[in-house]
């Protein structure tokens, strides 16, 4: 009985520092963290540069091997500290933080000047781990929720969009000729896309008068079509920081994450999760 009360003791502290930023041991790891991620993926960039790659190789493989096995204690620790490993391996932040540590050990796994090209693949598969920035920034829970709120308005912009765009790339097709590019309805409907959105790559235009007409109606919906989007989002952001401030101002929240499931947000004074119900 004694021996489980210090093992649940040592796990309870190794959570406060991996999952809880209230604690100065906790900010001072998320910190490290933090530093850590922006290294590693700055030294991603830096071996894609050959002139650098070729010069300090081995100085920038040394740095990532001892990142990577920071990385991997952290991803045992968060496993071990949580009651139901599974909540947190089957994540999301548990499948990001699995994808950017395993790279470099699969590139010692494959040998053979044929499998270069997937070793390089691998590795580069690491960039991920900056995804794990995302959970440094306080707003990114409000973006998240407008996202959501808008997800309904946004698909049915999108439907519309794409049937404007298989509109028109047909008549495009009927218009124009095989000379001008427009070869078939697929890459007629890929130019109006492309001038839909103001890419405007050029390699595809319009000979005809009356081509050159619809493409200058097509262009001007595109500024007006780009607005949509960006308004619907910020109208949702506006809303949810709106509630966000006069709950705050109501109910005091922390950064205590739950032992069981791993979810954060909850109430200075609450003795229960409010996801799993278990005990804080």
């Amino acid at each position: 009985m004694k021996e489980h009360k210090v093992q649940s003791g040592w796990r309870h502290r190794l959570h406060e520092v991996i999952y809880e930023a209230d604690t100065p041991a906790g900010k001072f790891f998320d910190i490290v963290l933090f530093f850590l991620i922006i290294v590693s993926v700055l030294l991603v960039m830096l071996e894609s540069v050959d002139k650098i790659d070729i010069k300090y190789h081995s100085i920038l493989l040394a740095f990532e091997w001892g990142i990577t096995i920071f990385f991997s204690l952290e991803y045992i620790a968060r496993i071990i500290s949580i009651k139901k490993p599974s909540k947190y391996i089957f994540s999301f932040y548990g499948i990001i933080d699995f994808i950017s540590t395993i790279p470099l050990y699969l590139s010692y796994i494959f040998a053979g000047s044929q499998v270069l090209l997937a070793v390089r693949a691998f590795r580069l598969l690491r960039i991920f781990r900056i995804l794990k920035l995302v959970k440094f920034l306080g707003e990114a829970s409000q973006l998240n929720a407008a996202l959501k709120a808008s997800r309904a308005k946004i698909a049915v912009f999108i439907y519309v969009v794409l049937i404007l765009s298989v509109i028109m790339g047909t008549i495009m097709y009927l218009i124009e000729s095989d000379e001008a590019g427009f070869t078939s309805i697929p890459r007629s409907i890929y130019w109006t896309i492309v001038t839909l959105t103001t890419v405007g790559y050029g390699d595809i235009a319009p000979q005809t008068n009356l081509g050159q007409f619809i493409a200058t109606i097509i262009m001007i919906l595109g500024y007006g079509i780009i607005a949509v989007p960006t308004g619907i989002v910020t109208v949702e952001f506006s809303k949810h920081g709106k509630k966000n401030t006069n709950s705050i101002s109501v109910v005091h929240t922390n950064t205590q994450a739950c032992e069981t499931c791993t979810v954060e947000g909850h109430r200075d004074n609450a003795k229960h999760c409010y996801n799993c119900g278990d005990e804080l």
